[in-house]
């Protein structure tokens, strides 16, 4: 082929993917199906997801923590979508019931504070209540309600994990989310979520916390943001801890522990790895356990069922993104060096 007729075509090849380049509006972040996420958006669910980040922080980690929370947000727009498209958003009704609930632990001051502290104002809360409503509401349609758990299933655990339901001393079932300080540390969670420093780490570890008072799902936070590498997958599950091991790491630390009902968590706990919240999820005697003991197979159903659970939120999820037209701007200015 003539050498000029093949320099003519790179370069009307070069041409063409120019012209193609999609020059982000101005102002926006990224877009989801058309819709678009500001740079106001963004900054502001940030802002309130660190409300400690110093003006000297680190400029690339700011990036990566706004990279990371941009993501949250188009996931959750690709969701608030569907569940819009399914009508399933939150009534009025629902929302003001759950702003209730979170109120109520607080005088108005308080709260007033704690909203401040996260530079959000109630109506920001509202809104932000109304799309989680409204999503949970699409996985529990999509997901949770075609999750079942045979007898079957339940009889094939006990048999494969019989040993585990021997107990020598009394244990307690737990589950965990942990934040280090330590950003040389590889992460092990869905977001890709890193504390890089001790500061970082404590605006991390109060988020949390205060997503798990919204209602947030414990064991997807685990997975989301906890950084873990062998129980974050799990949820955070630990499996059973005999009291003498929890006696052994700290007696402060057993003592919270026999503090906590089943079902219920602690608040941030410093230790010297870092932050993390406890979940106790139940409470075990000595003894083999049998399989027609009630508590063994709600455990092994719980155990289950929150397996599939989690299985099924992470594929969804990437279905749903697979399935939307997604425009994020605000990398594709990163990878070129032209956002600071």
């Amino acid at each position: 082929m003539n050498r000029t007729i093949v320099a003519f075509s790179a370069v009307a090849a070069a041409l063409t993917l120019a012209a193609c380049k999609h020059t982000p509006p101005a102002d926006v972040a990224a877009e989801v199906n058309s819709h678009s996420i500001t740079y106001q958006e963004l900054d502001k669910v940030y802002q309130s997801q660190y409300p400690q980040q110093t003006e000297r922080a680190n400029e690339d980690q700011v990036l990566s923590n706004k990279l990371e929370v941009l993501n949250s947000m188009i996931t959750n727009e690709i969701m608030w979508q569907r569940a819009e498209k399914a009508g399933l958003t939150a009534v009025d009704a629902d929302v003001e019931a759950e702003l209730t609930k979170m109120k109520a632990p607080y005088t108005k001051e308080e709260f007033d504070k704690k909203l401040a502290e996260r530079h959000m104002t109630l109506e920001d809360l509202r809104a932000q209540v109304r799309r989680d409503l409204t999503v949970n509401k699409l996985i529990n349609k999509e997901i949770g309600s075609h999750i079942t758990i045979t007898d079957g299933d339940v009889t094939n655990f006990y048999n494969a994990n019989k040993e585990s339901f021997n107990l020598a001393e009394p244990q307690v079932h737990l589950a965990q989310i942990l934040v280090t300080p330590f950003g040389n540390q590889p992460v092990h969670n869905l977001k890709n979520s890193k504390a890089q420093s001790d500061a970082d780490a404590q605006a991390k570890i109060k988020d949390i916390a205060a997503r798990l008072a919204r209602g947030d799902e414990f064991g997807m936070l685990a997975q989301n943001y906890s950084e873990d590498p062998e129980t974050a997958q799990n949820g955070g599950d630990m499996g059973f801890v005999p009291q003498s091991g929890l006696e052994k790491a700290s007696p402060e630390l057993r003592k919270l522990v026999d503090s906590l009902t089943p079902g219920s968590y602690s608040g941030p706990i410093h230790t010297q790895n870092g932050y993390l919240i406890l979940k106790v999820i139940t409470r075990e005697p000595a003894g083999q356990r049998e399989l027609n003991d009630p508590r063994v197979q709600q455990s092994i159903r719980d155990t289950l069922m929150n397996r599939k659970d989690q299985l099924l939120k992470s594929a969804y999820y990437e279905v749903a993104r697979n399935g939307a037209k997604i425009q994020n701007y605000f990398a594709q200015q990163v990878v070129e060096g032209t956002k600071k």
